[in-house]
C-alpha cells in the first residue's frame, strides 16, 4: 500500500453546486457534452489523478439537482472516456437494486478490457424511492434488504469474473484451439435474489476485477463496505467526526478478516481554491446568489425523507423530533441533521449549505490552505485521500490541478507520475489473480 494521498474527479454535469450551470465561467452544456467529459478528463489526467468518479440516478422529479437531469449513463460514458485517457481509472456508478449481476459483470469486464485494467464499479443501493415506479410496481425495497440484496449481487460478480482463468484464451490458428475448456467454469449460483449459470462471456480481466467502491456511511453501508469494498466514499463535514468515521471502517473492515489498509478512505470534498481565502469565499457567496430557494429547498427535504416545510420553518431550526422515517439515504440524512444541530442553523441556512456541495465539505482557500486542510485529514487518518467535488467545471479543477497538486507533490503526499498501468497499481491494491 502506498503512503501517498489518493484523489479521484467526482463528476456532476457543470459541478456540484446547485447553481454551478449558470455560474458564467461554467460548462452549462456539459451534461451531455462529450467534448466536455473528455477535456476533465484530460485534465485530471494530466495532473496524475488516481480515478474519475461518475455519479448516477435512475429517476427524477422537477426539482432535481440540474446535474441529474439530463446526463449520460455512467457505463457509457467510461468506455467513451476509455479510449480518449491513457492511465486514469475509470469508476462508473451502477445500482445493485435494479440491475442484474449477469449484466453488470459483463457491462465492467468490458470496461476493463477497454481501457486495459482501469475499471472500478462504485455500488449503490439507490436510495431514492422514485426509481422504484421506473422498474415496475414493487414498492422501493426496505434499506436492510437492499444491501442484503447487494451482498448477494457482489458475489455472483465476482463469481463470473472469475468464471474465466488466466491463460483460459488460446487463439492458436495452427492447431485450431481457441481456449482451454478446463480452464472456463460455470458458476451455477441459486441463492435468495437471484439465479445465475454462468460462465461470463469474457475473458479473465487485466485487473482481475474492478475495482470495488462503496458510497455510504449507514450502519448497513459501513458493514458492506467492509465486507467487499475496497474504496469508500462518504460525507464527512469535520475531522473529529471523519477521524471517528475512518477508525470505524478500519476496524470493522478488520474483523471481517481483511487488512485495514485493503480499503481506502476517501470523503468528498469541494475545494474553491483562489489568490486569498478571502477571494475564494467571494467565489462561494457568488455561487450562493444564484441558487434557486425552491430548488434549493426540495433537494433539502429529499435528503431528509420528503419533509414539508411552511415559510415560518424557513427560519426556524430543523426541529429533529419531526422528521419522518425514512427508506431513502439514512448516512446522508445523519451528516445534515449533525450538521444543522452543531451550527445551529435555520432550514434555510441548511438548505443552502446543503445546496453547495450536497453535504459534504466544503473548503475555501489559498492553493497552501487548502493543501493545509487535505494534510491534516490525511496524517491524522480522517482520510487515505479524497473525491474532489468542484462547484464548477472546468475552471475550479485547473485552479487546484495547476496550484494546489504541484504542492501537495512537493510535500512528498501526492505522486509525480504514474508508477502503473492499472487503477489498483494507482490506489496500491493489490490485482486479483484468476
Amino acid at each position: 500500500m502506498s503512503n501517498k494521498m489518493k484523489l479521484g474527479v467526482f463528476l456532476m454535469g457543470a459541478g456540484h453546486h446547485i447553481g454551478a450551470w449558470r455560474h458564467p465561467k461554467a460548462a452549462a452544456d456539459a451534461y451531455e457534452s462529450i467534448y466536455f467529459y473528455k477535456q476533465v478528463a484530460l485534465l485530471a489526467e494530466k495532473g496524475k489523478l488516481d480515478m474519475l468518479f461518475i455519479s448516477d440516478a435512475l429517476s427524477l422529479t422537477e426539482k432535481s439537482h440540474p446535474s441529474e437531469l439530463v446526463r449520460f449513463e455512467p457505463l457509457t460514458l467510461v468506455s467513451a472516456l476509455a479510449m480518449t485517457t491513457a492511465k486514469i481509472g475509470l469508476a462508473a456508478t451502477a445500482s445493485t437494486t435494479y440491475n442484474e449481476p449477469f449484466h453488470i459483470a459483463r457491462k465492467f469486464a468490458s470496461i476493463d478490457h477497454l481501457s486495459n485494467g482501469r475499471s472500478a464499479w462504485n455500488i449503490v443501493t439507490s436510495y431514492y424511492e422514485e426509481e422504484a415506479h421506473n422498474f415496475g410496481d414493487l414498492p422501493h425495497p426496505p434499506h436492510a434488504e437492499r444491501y442484503e440484496r447487494a451482498a448477494e449481487f457482489v458475489e455472483v460478480a465476482k463469481k463470473l469474473w472469475r468464471s474465466w482463468e488466466r491463460g483460459a484464451v488460446i487463439r492458436n490458428q495452427q492447431t485450431g484451439v481457441y481456449f482451454d475448456a478446463k480452464k472456463v467454469h460455470a458458476v451455477n449460483h441459486k441463492g435468495k435474489y437471484f439465479s445465475v449459470k454462468g460462465p461470463l462471456n469474457a475473458s479473465a480481466l487485466p485487473q482481475g476485477e474492478p475495482v470495488l467502491i462503496q458510497a455510504g456511511s449507514s450502519t448497513y453501508g459501513t458493514k458492506f463496505a467492509a465486507q467487499y469494498a475496497e474504496v469508500v466514499f462518504t460525507a464527512q463535514q469535520h475531522l473529529k467526526g471523519a477521524k471517528r468515521f475512518y477508525r470505524n471502517v478500519k476496524e470493522q473492515v478488520a474483523a471481517a478478516g481483511r487488512q485495514p489498509e485493503e480499503v481506502l478512505v476517501m470523503p468528498g470534498i469541494s475545494p474553491i481554491t483562489a489568490n486569498s481565502k478571502e477571494e475564494a469565499e467571494a467565489i462561494y457567496e457568488e455561487l450562493q446568489s444564484l441558487l434557486d430557494e425552491e430548488t434549493s429547498l426540495a433537494f433539502l427535504s429529499d435528503y431528509l425523507g420528503k419533509v414539508s416545510f411552511s415559510r415560518n420553518q424557513l427560519h426556524q431550526p430543523l426541529s429533529i423530533a419531526d422528521l419522518p422515517p425514512t427508506n431513502g439515504n439514512q448516512s446522508r440524512r445523519d451528516l445534515i441533521v449533525e450538521l444543522a444541530s452543531r451550527e445551529q442553523l435555520t432550514v434555510l441556512q441548511l438548505a443552502r449549505r446543503v445546496a453547495g456541495a450536497r453535504g459534504h465539505h466544503i473548503v475555501c482557500g489559498s492553493p497552501t490552505q487548502i493543501a493545509d486542510v487535505m494534510e491534516t485529514w490525511f496524517r491524522e487518518k480522517a482520510a487515505d485521500g479524497f473525491n474532489l467535488m468542484f462547484p464548477y467545471y472546468p475552471g475550479l479543477m485547473e485552479t487546484f490541478i495547476e496550484q494546489v497538486i504541484p504542492i501537495l507533490q512537493q510535500r512528498g503526499l501526492f505522486r509525480l507520475d504514474y508508477e502503473g498501468e492499472t487503477l489498483r497499481s494507482h490506489l496500491g491494491l493489490h490485482e486479483h489473480q484468476v
